[in-house]
């Protein structure tokens, strides 16, 4: 069985394999995506008391708002 190594970790939550994972991430990001990574953040930077309670519910009735789809689309 081959032994990974991980390069890092995202929001304490997403796997690096390597600095080129990172920038395959960065490069390749559309909105569903950003929008992941948004929620990984904000839940990472919660568990880790950088936000209120209060804080968290704009941020995450923010994040609800933004990730509607669009009428038009």
């Amino acid at each position: 069985m081959e032994d990974t190594q991980i390069f890092g970790t995202l929001f304490n939550t997403i796997p690096l394999n390597d600095e080129g994972h990172l920038n395959a991430i960065l490069s390749s990001m559309d909105k569903d995506t950003a929008t992941y990574y948004l929620v990984q953040a904000v839940r990472h930077a919660y568990n880790s008391g950088v936000y209120t309670m209060g804080e968290v519910e704009v941020l995450s009735k923010s994040i609800r708002v933004c990730s509607r789809k669009d009428d038009n689309e």
